[in-house]
């Protein structure tokens, strides 16, 4: 399968497409990534060199690919980290012409705003860009438990609430339009953490142990997994099975390495098959 994958990028560590493009091309899959913001490094290690490009740069990058006859054999668009809402509107309006080239192509959204650490972090304008332009057009969505919140203004007290929010979620817009499959990440419960699927009329939790180590980029990594699995299984409670556990088997192997970021390389064969294996158990069926 054929991969746009459009966020970030970092020359140190593993964070949106530097966390992204290896996981979907060890499961098999071509990618093509865009990147909106290029750093030395997240800036959660404290300090930090690069910056976001113009819109008019990622819009010039996404239509010299679209001239090579890309469109029509694009499976799927990954978006992640925007930079600004400028970018966000040139990345959809490729995402329009990549569907009317190929209806069958996914757009896969994950709306990186921020998280329950440090609240908004992104470019005034991009949470009103995903909830009022972006989230209609999406076949998935990939939120944290944050962004789920703010996105639909419900209060997250546990996986029920969640799921709850997470189907308002595919009822977004004026026409009905929404996502089909909303796949929430970062519920906590003490000593363990779920991710959470919810399509229409169902709902799927996975839990693994938490590993306390810096989680720089795993969102992007998950997320990655998870599209590459759903490709590969043709089944989003199996996709999410496999990414869960590929994404625990990739934390234990950087704690074990006492490294600074996802150890993507060093523990690449949990990728493709992971060590340990959660079940993903229903929390209600309609």
């Amino acid at each position: 399968m054929n991969v746009l994958s459009v966020q970030s990028t970092v020359a140190y560590g593993h964070v949106g497409n530097a966390a992204a493009a290896f996981p979907l091309q060890r499961l098999g899959h071509e990618v093509w990534p865009v990147n909106t913001v290029n750093y030395s490094n997240h800036p959660g290690y404290g300090d930090y060199v690069g910056g976001i490009y113009r819109a008019g740069d990622v819009a010039d990058i996404l239509g010299a690919i679209e001239a090579r006859g890309a469109f029509e054999r694009c499976d799927a668009i990954l978006t992640g980290f925007m930079g600004s809402a400028d970018i966000g509107r040139e990345v959809l309006a490729a995402i329009g012409r990549i569907k009317a080239a190929n209806p069958e192509a996914l757009f896969v959204l994950d709306p990186v705003m921020g998280d329950a650490e440090r609240g908004i972090y992104v470019a005034e304008g991009l949470p009103r860009f995903f909830r009022e332009e972006a989230m209609a057009k999406a076949d998935i969505v990939v939120p944290n438990v944050f962004e789920l919140a703010h996105l639909t203004g419900h209060t997250i007290k546990d996986i029920e609430t969640a799921a709850n929010a997470a189907q308002s979620l595919m009822r977004v817009g004026d026409s009905g339009d929404g996502p089909s499959m909303v796949v929430v990440t970062g519920l906590r419960h003490e000593s363990e953490i779920s991710v959470l699927l919810v399509t229409d009329g169902q709902a799927w939790q996975a839990t693994t142990p938490l590993v306390n180590i810096p989680s720089w980029g795993a969102g992007d990594a998950f997320t990655a997994l998870f599209l590459g699995s759903y490709f590969n299984l043709h089944d989003a409670r199996a996709a999410v099975v496999r990414a869960v556990s590929s994404i625990y088997g990739l934390f234990v192997a950087t704690e074990a390495l006492n490294a600074d970021a996802l150890a993507l390389i060093e523990g690449q064969k949990e990728i493709v098959n992971p060590s340990e294996r959660f079940a993903a158990l229903p929390v209600w069926s309609a």
